[in-house]
């Protein structure tokens, strides 16, 4: 217990006697007294405040008169402070209040000369601390390298994860793009259809990234995890003896325990796919699925527009009619606001309450709008569907040979009743329906 003693007695020696601690930089004056060396500045200052023109200034301690100018750095007390402060950080026995020189294998613990030769300890098997630290220095640095490795595989595979969210970002904007050019050559009511599938993109968008994210997050804290324990494994090397073995097993347990598990990745590749082809087809369908009945007056031969013999007209809602042109040479086909009885060609536009598209004698495919629109297709159509949806204002037709999109108006504003516009001439006989049906 006498080292105990000493070193209290040292520790009261070094201790500023303004800020009652350990003395940092102390400085002695006349009176052989010593003070950190902020301290003193400190109280010298704040007596200059009170008393400007005092020249000699009271010893903190014990009230005898220095100057400033004989406050001397106290070299040798100092290095004392410095060994105090080693001697602090070597553990000493709380029973016993010895150092801790040995090193009990059985327990891993730190134990004094006295606690070895305890009847409760007296066959335990215990070493020189300086005999035992190199090996388990040796394995903790083993320890520090393999969790290292593990550092290095988190890290390169959160930059792997970086890498497939960018990747799966790319997949998806081009399927984004490539949706969204596919639906521009459909009508309006796929319209709704490609939101849906972008819906359905954006969704499983969402559910991957977040997987992804989670992955990423969950190996960002691994990362931080292993960091941890790489600076207690570390801080613990650097450290006393004494301090690198208490709890060595421990740390090591817990080192040997940290696992770096592979979340699961979720498919890079994108399950939200749309086959245009197949949605063409789809729409045959769908307009089918508005189909009237109709057939058309007996008297063809004249060069008049024909009004299905039995159809009343259309006032709301969605309708459709196929007509099939065959190889016939000219005609027109659409909808309108009323029968013409004459040759009211150059009157056929919007404005005159015409959606109409022609064939033209020159074999030329036109739109009558305002300004004909010319028609570049790339088959000839054996078989016109005509669509009309009254509430949004759009006439659109189809090629039904080949499931494709024609020509759609532009949106109009449809009041009073509308009715199928069937233009035939004498060479070119058309009918509602294929000649097979």
């Amino acid at each position: 217990m006498a080292s105990v003693t000493a070193t209290k007695r040292m520790r009261e020696e070094a201790t500023c006697s303004i800020c009652l601690s350990l003395m940092t930089e102390p400085q002695s004056i006349s009176c052989g007294h010593s003070f950190c060396k902020r301290c003193i500045e400190g109280f010298l200052d704040n007596l200059g405040h009170q008393q400007p023109n005092l020249r000699q200034h009271p010893c903190p301690q014990c009230r005898a008169p220095f100057n400033r100018t004989s406050m001397r750095p106290n070299k040798q007390l100092g290095s004392l402070i410095e060994v105090i402060k080693e001697l602090d950080q070597e553990m000493t026995c709380k029973e016993h209040g010895e150092k801790l020189h040995l090193f009990d294998k059985d327990d891993g613990q730190l134990i004094c000369w006295r606690c070895a030769w305890s009847p409760q300890n007296r066959w335990c098997t215990s070493a020189l601390v300086e005999d035992v630290c190199p090996g388990y220095k040796e394995e903790l640095q083993k320890a520090v390298t393999n969790l290292r490795e593990l550092e290095k595989e988190c890290r390169n595979r959160k930059e792997f994860m970086t890498k497939q969210i960018t990747e799966w970002n790319r997949k998806v904007e081009l399927q984004r793009q490539k949706i969204q050019h596919d639906f521009k050559n459909l009508h309006s009511f796929l319209w709704e259809e490609e939101k849906s599938y972008l819906w359905k993109l954006e969704k499983e968008n969402e559910q991957t990234l977040k997987a992804l994210r989670d992955s990423e997050a969950s190996l960002e804290r691994k990362r931080h995890e292993l960091e941890r324990h790489i600076q207690d494994l570390e801080d613990r090397c650097q450290s006393s003896a004494q301090k690198l073995l208490q709890g060595v097993k421990g740390a090591l347990s817990r080192s040997s325990a940290v696992k770096l598990d592979t979340p699961e990745a979720p498919s890079l590749e994108v399950q939200t796919v749309c086959d245009v082809s197949e949605l063409y087809f789809d729409v045959t369908k769908l307009l089918r699925g508005y189909q009237v009945n109709m057939t058309l007056d007996p008297e063809t031969a004249d060069p008049e527009p024909i009004l299905p013999a039995d159809h009343e007209g259309f006032t709301s809602g969605r309708h459709y009619f196929e007509v099939y042109v065959g190889e016939s040479k000219q005609w027109e086909l659409g909808v309108s606001m009323e029968i013409v009885q004459e040759d009211m060609d150059t009157l056929w536009k919007p404005e005159s309450g015409y959606w109409v598209i022609r064939l033209c004698a020159d074999g030329n495919y036109i739109a009558l709008t305002r300004n004909a629109t010319l028609l570049h297709l790339r088959e000839r159509p054996l078989l016109v569907g005509v669509f009309l949806d009254y509430e949004a204002g759009a006439v659109s037709f189809y090629n039904m040979t080949t499931a494709s999109h024609i020509f759609t108006f532009p949106r109009a504003s449809f009041s009073g009743t509308l009715r199928p516009f069937i233009h035939v001439y004498p060479s070119s006989p058309l009918s509602l329906s294929p000649p097979d049906e």
